[in-house]
């Protein structure tokens, strides 16, 4: 049986990275043969609900090809480094597994797996980066600025990892091995990682199997000093492994079931203590040999999948899936939580994370209307998130139990008004509502009892959200576009439940607990000259009520303020000959808060919350049909603030990569930190003031792959 739909599917080739122009060709080695885009079908960014082709968007999109995850994976195994390197407008990578503070265009992405969000809007742990292994996913979706299209917490943008899928034949696999190490070769400094793939299809079912696993070892700064810990989470000292299946049936030529289930566990080591630096002194903090206290972090993400599609319900294009996930990330000991063990001796506890979502998306659109000119797209989604934060040893509540129930229907259009211009609208209607008991909070200055009592309740809200945009081509060649969009997400409830100090509070009543409604204006023009191409886009994002991190007694607290933000973005790639391949990327963001409730911005928001002006550069190469090289170049530049013990040095950062074909299989050796640059991290330098989390960066670092597919 053929199945074109299955193939229309299963083989969306990806475009070009940081741009949108799909017609600009873009080779990629596929054994002996090379394939440029111009053969191919456009691509379908399934990120956005109408499915809408790279290229022809009102906002800008970037997408993420395999091959450009490969040539990331051969310099780091870091997934917030590859996002950094790869996604304009990123905040640089803190190298921890704590992803607080990386912000995308000033503010919070929502993370997906192929449509199913990762993020946990009760109590953000910050970790909804790390519950996938890369070598699972064949292409990362990203969506910029602010967008309603997913519902909750999509504030700044939408970052989706769309997985692999099965490879034609009824057998294929693929086996990796890569080691890592410091330039010095220091045995603590070890690492490695194992991956394994089975996929295949036989009649009218599809089947992938794979398992990854990975050991890290101590990570060294330019200076051969270890780098130090990090208290909510640490990725070096750790191991991780995935177990990932999907299998698939195809009723028939438009029918089709996929189940899919991902297992993802992260635990950290416990050979190694922080040594508290100096900031003041410019001292970073690192690490020994020793034993911590308590029981090592950890991240532990299950997700199921269940999904249906059917491209002709009665003229109809049908996608519906169900999803149910169970997250849990317990968090290092800290000084914050004293008790008194059974001796009598003060002993510090340490918390765990548990959220639990159950949701589906069920989406319909039809096309070829008015004389083929308008498609119309409409659904609904629903979500059940039941999320508590514990601590561990003593089994107290820190966050108390807190639903919360998201309903949402909306509507899309999209209108060719004439053969030049066309028209994107739409409007999503959000209705969501919390349930919190009656709870007491923790009193950190007597532990022996609790101390706020605060009255449970179940507050609702209702938001309509917009979107409306404009796609003018103007020539073959060049494309102007405007968007107008509007994202909605949650304060963290937690932090703000969790942090009530005051006696007589009620849940119904609390400000703080207000969603937030991020307004996104972008205006953008997409070039393409053949073997050129270039993007620019200008963006605004306005929140009259956002939530801006702040640091007390070392603790973050959310405060409520509103926010503006503004940016350029302008990406671009040129090619020479078949064989190089040149990539660039500048970014620019200022913003600023309302810190004293008067109504206008006037505080410059810190690295906390915001990114530092970014330029990239890369070049691609194929020497001959066996070798490649890669190369690239990240400049983050100074930036200053309000507060100068917040202000930022810049620094440069350069990695390098070579592939070479072998007889069997397929070798490669990667540089981290080609110079080995000794720097304080961007978040380190500017996002709080602490000897604890003052970290440098990691120094230079070799890793030697090699991948077999047979």
């Amino acid at each position: 049986m053929s199945h074109p739909v299955k193939t229309r599917i299963a083989w969306l080739i990806p475009a070009m990275l940081g741009s949108t122009l799909p017609s600009l060709a873009i080779a990629q080695s596929t054994g002996d043969e090379t394939a440029t885009s111009r053969d191919l079908s456009p691509l379908v960014v399934t990120a956005t609900r109408n499915k809408s082709q790279a290229g022809q968007t009102p906002q800008k999109v970037t997408v993420i090809t395999r091959e450009q995850i490969e040539q990331q994976l051969a310099i780091t195994q870091d997934p917030g480094q590859v996002l950094s390197n790869l996604i304009p407008s990123y905040s640089p990578s803190r190298q921890k597994l704590s992803n607080a503070g990386e912000s995308f265009r000033g503010r919070s992405p929502l993370f997906m797996i192929d449509g199913v969000p990762q993020s946990n809007p009760l109590r953000d742990s910050a970790r909804d980066s790390y519950t996938i292994d890369l070598s699972m996913v064949e292409r990362i979706e990203v969506i910029h600025g602010a967008s309603a299209e997913h519902g909750l917490g999509a504030t700044g943008g939408i970052i989706n990892y769309v997985t692999r899928r099965a490879d034609t034949g009824e057998l294929n696999q693929h086996a990796g091995v890569s080691l890592t190490t410091d330039d010095d070769f220091e045995s603590e400094g070890f690492g490695h990682k194992l991956d394994y793939r089975i996929s295949g299809q036989s009649g009218d079912w599809d089947y992938l199997g794979a398992v990854s696993r990975q050991e890290r070892g101590v990570f060294f700064d330019g200076n051969d000093e270890i780098v130090g810990i990090a208290y909510p989470g640490e990725l070096q000292n750790s191991t991780n492994y995935d177990l990932f299946g999907k299998l698939g049936y195809w009723i028939d030529d438009n029918q089709n079931l996929e189940f899919s289930l991902n297992h993802f566990d992260l635990e950290e080591g416990d050979d190694y203590v922080p040594v508290i630096g100096d900031r003041a002194a410019g001292i970073p903090t690192t690490a020994r040999k020793g034993d911590p206290d308590g029981d090592p972090g950890f991240n532990e993400v299950t997700t199921a999948r269940f999904a249906y599609s059917h491209a002709d319900w009665f003229g109809n294009e049908l996608d519906a899936q169900v999803y149910r996930q169970r997250f849990r990330a317990r968090f290092a000991t800290t000084p914050f939580f004293p008790y008194l063990d059974g001796a009598g001796n003060t002993q510090f506890d340490q918390t765990r994370n548990e959220s639990d979502k159950l949701g589906g998306k069920f989406t319909l659109s039809r096309d070829g209307l008015l004389d083929d000119r308008l498609k119309l797209t409409t659904g609904l989604d629903v979500l059940q998130d039941e999320t508590r934060q514990m601590l561990v040893h003593t089994d107290r509540t820190y966050v108390p139990e807190t639903q919360f129930r998201n309903y949402a229907a909306f509507l899309q259009g999209d209108l060719s008004l004439t053969d030049s211009l066309t028209l994107h609208s739409g409007v999503r209607h959000e209705y969501a509502e919390l349930d919190v008991d009656t709870f007491s909070t923790i009193d950190r200055s007597n532990v022996t009892q609790d101390n706020v009592t605060v009255e449970g309740g179940t507050p609702s809200f209702d938001e309509t959200l917009y979107n409306l945009g404009l796609v003018y081509q103007v020539t073959d060649w060049a494309q102007l576009y405007a968007n107008y969009s509007e994202g909605f997400g949650m304060p963290d409830v937690g932090r703000v439940l969790r942090g009530i100090g005051e006696p007589g509070q009620d849940i119904d009543t609390l400000l703080q607990l207000q969603p937030i409604v991020t307004e996104n204006r972008e205006i953008g023009a997409r070039f393409d000259w053949d073997r050129y191409g270039l993007e620019l886009s200008y963006y605004e994002s306005d929140s009259d009520f956002g939530e801006r991190l702040t640091e007390e007694n070392g603790v973050f607290v959310g405060s409520r303020e509103k926010t503006e933000i503004r940016g350029v973005e302008a990406t671009g790639e040129m090619r020479l000959g078949d064989a190089h391949d040149l990539r660039l990327s500048y970014t620019h963001a200022e913003g600023k808060s309302d810190t004293d409730g008067d109504g206008r911005v006037d505080t410059k928001l810190t690295g906390l919350n915001i990114a530092p002006d970014t330029l990239r550069l890369s070049w691609s190469a194929a020497w001959s049909d066996r070798l490649s090289s890669h190369l690239q170049t990240s400049y983050y530049f100074d930036r200053s603030v309000d507060d100068p013990e917040l202000e930022f040095d810049g620094y440069p950062l350069v990695d390098a990569s070579l592939a070479y074909r072998l007889p069997v299989g397929r070798a490669t050796f990667g540089i981290e930190n080609l110079t080995d640059e000794d720097y304080v991290t961007y978040y380190s330098q500017s996002a709080r003031i602490s000897d604890e989390y003052y970290f440098k960066g990691r120094g230079r670092t070799f890793t030697l792959g090699y991948q077999l597919d047979f």
